[in-house]
């Protein structure tokens, strides 16, 4: 058996996990898994249809002033993206300490004790230690836009659960922009759209992946030697 073989193997084995992680994380984005139906709460008292009836409830019913806007399952509807968000932090620690023991040497039967002309009872000690840390942290995000979304769910109190995502290929690579959450008809403009601010449970992603995200992304042992493996 070949020695310098039996040796790679384990080598690309523990280094293969380590490559994929980099390139996963190079400017990769990760999109959330789609919506499930909500859990809907049974209606106390449910009138029962009646056929042949003027007025039928329900998404076929009769609607003589409706307008545009989204109100069933399957509709579209206009999200407004105006997110900005702005973070700091700032962190300072200072410890300090010094301690100092000195023994003076003692007398024995009115003379100090010595081995070859030196005391050998005194002692002294000294010891100092001190940590100085500073850290600062900011950050802001600003996304604009809009992505039209679908309503795949209607709860009994009116309010719609929307879903969609819009993907852009360019030159350098793929843009991923996704919403999710729950809007309120009220909320929805006379345009059929409603801004992000307005939407409940809100889930929006927004990146993407190529040369451009992959060259804006640290490599797999720059990460390392940022990380709380790096013992120093």
């Amino acid at each position: 058996m070949d020695r310098p073989a039996s040796l790679l193997r384990p080598a690309c084995a523990l280094a293969a996990p380590m490559l994929l992680a980099g390139c996963i994380a190079a400017g990769d984005v990760r999109p959330y898994p789609p919506l499930a139906p909500l859990p809907v709460a049974a209606a106390a008292y449910a009138a029962p249809a009646t056929q042949g009836a003027i007025y039928q409830g329900g998404a076929g019913g009769l609607s003589l002033f409706g307008d545009k806007r989204a109100r069933e399952v399957g509709d579209l509807l206009t999200i407004l993206l105006v997110e900005s968000t702005t973070a700091q932090t700032n962190a300072t620690t200072q410890i300090g300490k010094e301690s100092a023991i000195d023994i003076g040497a003692p007398n024995l039967f009115g003379g100090p004790v010595t081995v070859n002309g030196r005391e050998v009872l005194s002692a002294s000690a000294q010891g100092a230690r001190d940590f100085d840390g500073n850290g600062r942290s900011t950050q802001s995000n600003r996304i604009q836009g809009s992505v039209t979304v679908t309503v795949v769910q209607r709860l009994p109190n009116g309010n719609l659960v929307v879903e969609g995502s819009k993907n852009l290929r360019l030159n350098q690579g793929d843009e991923l922009v996704q919403v999710q959450g729950i809007v309120r008809p009220s909320d929805i403009g006379p345009d059929n759209s409603v801004p992000s601010g307005r939407v409940a449970d809100a889930r929006i992603v927004y990146g993407g992946r190529g040369a451009i995200a992959q060259s804006n992304a640290m490599g797999w042992l720059g990460r390392f030697f940022h990380s709380r493996l790096y013992p120093y």
